[in-house]
């Protein structure tokens, strides 16, 4: 069972982002306040957790938390301003949708630009350890699974409903191929050896 919360007084906001990794399309980022003492059992890292099982937890996180925002930045502005900041930055406009204000932030992850002048903690592997994180994992996952199942309908020659813009090896060899979408990031290299992106700073 993962902790309930990192503190008892604050009012806290999980974060978390999904795509970062990725050849294609936005990189998605959640903030969730759950109730204090909150317990719900399927919480997990979205990793860790199978389709059914992300969708069904989905609609629990948004039916149970206090307060909840998805956010994401196109590839366009990753492009422009690279892949970090742009996690940062959909981070902060997931956090600028809360209804409620948070007191404290758990972040997913070891570094975070500082949002407004509230206090933060980076949590490595935070989404294995707390509940909000994990339910933040859960929804920005998610949310950018719909949109990227969404997009292959425009594009299914690169399979992004099963490979969701990562950089597999059947997705690497067709932008060689046939080049890229008008989705893809331009700002990576694609090299043989590489699984993850090599982006411009």
């Amino acid at each position: 069972m993962l902790l309930s919360s990192f503190s008892d007084e604050f009012v806290e906001a999980g974060c978390d982002e999904a795509g970062r990794g990725c050849l294609a399309g936005p990189v998605f980022a959640a903030a969730v306040i759950l109730p204090k003492d909150y317990q719900n059992k399927s919480i997990n890292d979205s990793k860790k957790l199978s389709l059914k099982e992300r969708e069904k937890v989905r609609e629990e996180i948004i039916r149970d938390a206090i307060s909840w925002k998805v956010a994401s930045v196109n590839h366009e502005e990753i492009d422009k301003i690279n892949i970090l900041n742009a996690s940062f930055l959909a981070m902060h406009r997931a956090l600028d949708g809360l209804e409620t204000k948070p007191e404290l932030l758990l972040i997913d992850g070891n570094r975070f630009k500082k949002y407004q002048q509230l206090p933060h903690h980076c949590i490595v592997k935070g989404d294995g350890k707390y509940l909000s994180i994990a339910a933040a994992s859960i929804l920005a996952k998610t949310f950018r699974d719909d949109f990227m199942t969404e997009a292959d309908l425009l594009y299914p020659i690169y399979q992004w409903k099963k490979n969701m813009g990562y950089a597999t090896k059947a997705h690497r060899e067709t932008i060689i191929k046939v080049g890229r979408s008008p989705l893809h990031r331009l700002s990576f290299h694609l090299k043989e050896e590489q699984l993850l992106l090599n982006f411009k700073q």
